[in-house]
């Protein structure tokens, strides 16, 4: 992998993760149209995808760190009810992980039309939330502003968003805002419900990789390039992402995820 391709994938990988339109399947795009080997680029992939875990912690690091320190009061407070639905929003994705691995991974295989088809599946999931949650009902009662069964539907869309082109952002955020989760409340907790179940399977990759030839094929000047692109550009569009969702509509970026969707059907 040649630097110039590192860089563009790390800012990919980066500004993708966080905004609604696939940052897997725009991965998988880029990586076509330059024609990378695919030798190795699984472990680039888990190096920039570690990456914007990274960032993600460090524009919620004051968020995650009152909630550590509610935590251990060892009483159930704020900060214990909210990690407890974080939990529970981890619940579907633990399943799928345990169960239906080899077909997740198979979905990868399939080429850019099943990138294509999830990219109109979540052009479709972020017009219907646009059009719905102004008509849904906000409940405020709900303690930290979601309820268990929520935390539980957003945590369907993060284990559905597994699949290439299927965005993780984009389909737990229209989720939440369809079960009636105020657009505040869902921006900060669609992002903080994938840390441990991202960071978990990036480190046991991350040792998988150490175990073994990590970077064969792409070389470490090219992963460590990649990881400093995406987590640079990962702290920019986290930042966008949460004042978008809090204050403008999703529907630009479903127009987006249907143009392309029509494209690669069209010409790859």
């Amino acid at each position: 992998m040649e630097w110039f391709e590192a860089l563009l994938l790390g800012l990919v990988q980066g500004l993708t993760e966080f905004l609604p339109v696939s940052s897997s399947g725009h991965l998988s795009i880029v990586r076509e149209w330059l024609g990378v080997d695919t030798e190795g680029f699984l472990d680039f992939t888990v190096t920039v995808h570690f990456a914007t875990v990274l960032s993600t912690i460090v524009v919620f690091r004051a968020e995650i760190w009152h909630l550590l320190c509610g935590l251990f009061k060892f009483r159930y407070n704020d900060e214990t009810d909210y990690i407890l639905k974080i939990a529970v929003s981890m619940i579907p994705v633990g399943i799928v992980g345990v169960f239906f691995k080899d077909r997740v991974e198979a979905l990868f295989g399939d080429g850019l039309h099943t990138v294509a088809v999830f990219l109109l599946v979540t052009a479709v999931l972020l017009c219907l939330s646009d059009y719905l949650a102004p008509r849904i009902r906000y409940v405020k009662e709900h303690r930290n502003g979601i309820s268990y069964w929520q935390a539980f539907v957003v945590g369907l869309g993060q284990a559905l968003a597994v699949a290439p082109g299927l965005s993780r952002s984009g389909t737990t955020i229209s989720l939440g805002l369809v079960s009636g989760v105020d657009r505040k409340n869902i921006a900060q907790f669609s992002f903080l419900m994938v840390l441990v179940p991202i960071l978990g399977e990036q480190l046991l990759d991350l040792l998988h990789m150490a175990g073994g030839s990590a970077g064969a094929g792409v070389g470490l000047p090219a992963m460590a390039l990649g990881f400093v692109a995406a987590f640079c550009s990962g702290l920019f569009a986290c930042r966008v992402m949460v004042a978008l969702v809090r204050r403008a509509r999703l529907r630009w970026f479903a127009l987006y995820c249907a143009l392309a969707a029509v494209a690669l059907l069209a010409f790859a």
